[in-house]
C-alpha cells in the first residue's frame, strides 16, 4: 500500500523526538530566539536521517517524525541524533538544543501527510515521558534491533497506554556515552538550579516526581507526606516552587490546599504547583483569587508527560501561571448569565482558552493554526474589549485569565 507521494505502509519503525523546554525558552527569550533553536533542531534532523536509511515524515516547529524499515538503523539514528544535540546544546549556551526521543515498531497506514497507526501513538508517549538526552524504545524495538556495539539497553519500567489494555515495557537506550550525563556534567556548573520541595502522602508518586525532577536539572531540597512536614520545610529554607497535593493527611480534603494558601501569604516569591487527582473547579478558583502569578493548578496524569510537567515547574517558579486544560475546558462548559466575555469573538475566546493554560503567543499560534501576527492581533483585541487598561503585556495576560477564570 503506498501513499500519494509513494511511502509504502506496512511494518516501520517510528522515531519521535521532541525539544524541550521549548515553551519556557520562548516565553522567557522570545520568537526569535525560540526560531534559532528549531532551525538548529531541523538541520541537525535533516542531515542525522542521511546515514541510516531514514525518512523525515514531518518536522513541526519543536518535534520531528522519522520512519525507519529497520530497528537497529533506528536505534542508530536516534544515538547519533542525540550526540548532536548534545554538542550544540553544550557548544552554545544561547541555544539548549536538549531533547527526549522515543521509538516504536508497528503497522502503519500511510496518508496523504503522513502515517497513522499505534506506533506513532506509543512513540509520541514514549518522547513525552523521556528526559533531556534520553532515548526510550518499546521492547518490540529492542527485541528487533538486537546487541548493538556501545549500546546498553536498560529497564525502564512500565507504562500505560490509552487504548492497550495491559502496561507496556519501556527501555532506556543507553550509548557509551550517555547523553543525559553529559549533560549532567555540563550544567553543572550552572550558576544555580531551580529549587523545589515535593509535598504528597503517596511515597511511591512522591519518589517518582523527584526522580523526574532530578533528571530533568532540579534541585530538590525536601520531601514531605503531610501539611505538618511541608510548612516548616518552607519556612526553614524558601525554595522557588513547592509541589503540593490537594489531599493530604489527615482528612484528605484540602490540607494541601490550606498549606499552598499559607505558603503564598507568608513567601509571595515562592511558586505553588498544586497536583489534583481529579478536575476540581472550585479549587482552582479558590487558588487564583487573589492573582495567578507564580501559581499553578494540574492534574497528576500531566506528570508523565515530562516536557509538559517540567515547563509548568519552570513556568511558576519564574512568576508565571498554569491552569490545567481540562480545568479550563470545565470552567469554559459552565452556564453564564452577564458574562463579560460575551463581547469577545470566537476566536479572540478560544486564544484566551489558550492563554488561560499559560501558552505563549507562538505556541496559541500552532495550536490554532495561526499566524503569530493574526494571535498578537486577537490578543491586542481582547485586551481592549476586556477594559484592560495599558500596561506590560505579561501583566494585562494575567488579568485576562483572571477575567476569563471569574467570568
Amino acid at each position: 500500500m503506498t501513499s500519494q507521494d509513494g511511502r509504502f505502509g506496512g511494518i516501520r519503525v517510528f522515531l519521535i523526538a521532541d525539544i524541550r523546554g521549548y515553551t519556557m525558552f520562548t516565553q522567557e527569550q522570545g520568537d526569535e530566539a525560540a526560531a534559532r533553536l528549531t532551525e538548529e533542531f531541523a538541520a541537525i534532523a535533516r542531515e542525522g536521517m542521511k546515514d541510516w536509511d531514514g525518512e523525515l515524515v514531518e518536522l513541526r516547529g519543536d518535534e520531528a517524525l522519522a520512519s525507519f524499515q529497520s530497528a537497529r538503523s533506528a536505534i542508530q539514528a536516534a544515538v547519533a541524533l542525540q550526540s548532536s544535540f548534545v554538542d550544540r546544546a553544550l557548544g552554545a549556551a544561547d541555544l539548549p538544543l536538549y531533547v527526549g526521543i522515543g521509538l516504536d515498531v508497528g503497522e502503519a497506514v500511510a496518508v496523504e501527510d503522513g502515517f497513522r497507526g499505534g506506533a506513532l501513538n506509543l512513540a509520541s508517549r514514549l518522547c513525552s515521558m523521556a528526559a533531556p538526552g534520553e532515548i526510550l524504545a518499546s521492547r518490540e524495538v529492542v527485541h528487533l534491533a538486537r546487541a548493538i556495539d556501545d549500546v546498553e539497553y536498560v529497564p525502564r519500567g512500565e507504562t500505560k497506554v490509552k487504548g492497550l489494555p495491559a502496561p507496556i515495557p519501556v527501555y532506556r537506550v543507553v550509548p557509551s556515552s550517555d547523553p543525559v550525563e553529559r549533560i549532567s556534567k555540563g550544567t553543572s556548573a550552572s550558576p544555580q538550579k531551580m529549587k523545589v520541595i515535593v509535598a504528597d502522602d503517596s511515597v511511591l508518586l512522591r519518589e517518582g516526581v523527584v526522580r523526574l525532577l532530578l533528571d530533568s536539572g532540579f534541585e530538590v531540597t525536601a520531601q514531605a507526606g503531610d501539611a505538618e512536614e511541608l510548612l516548616p520545610a518552607v519556612r526553614a529554607a524558601p525554595p522557588d516552587v513547592v509541589i503540593v497535593d490537594v489531599r493530604m493527611p489527615p482528612t484528605y480534603t484540602d490540607e494541601g490546599l490550606r498549606a499552598a494558601r499559607v505558603i503564598r501569604d507568608e513567601f509571595p516569591n515562592v511558586g505553588v504547583l498544586v497536583l489534583s487527582q481529579y478536575v476540581e473547579t472550585d479549587y482552582a478558583m479558590e487558588l487564583v483569587s487573589e492573582g495567578a502569578a507564580r501559581l499553578g493548578y494540574m492534574l497528576k496524569d500531566r506528570i508523565s508527560n515530562v516536557q509538559e510537567f517540567t515547563d509548568a515547574v519552570k513556568r511558576v517558579g519564574g512568576g508565571g501561571s498554569v491552569i490545567d486544560p481540562e480545568v479550563v475546558m470545565r470552567l469554559v462548559g459552565r452556564a453564564r448569565q452577564s458574562n463579560p466575555l460575551d463581547v469577545l469573538t470566537e476566536k479572540e475566546r478560544a486564544v484566551l482558552e489558550l492563554m488561560a493554560e499559560g501558552r505563549s503567543n507562538q505556541a496559541i499560534a500552532e495550536g490554532l493554526f495561526l499566524a503569530e501576527k493574526t494571535v498578537e492581533g486577537h490578543v491586542r483585541n481582547l485586551f481592549t474589549k476586556l477594559g484592560l487598561e495599558q500596561a506590560t503585556d505579561d501583566h494585562r495576560r494575567v488579568l485576562a485569565v483572571l477575567t476569563f477564570l471569574r467570568s
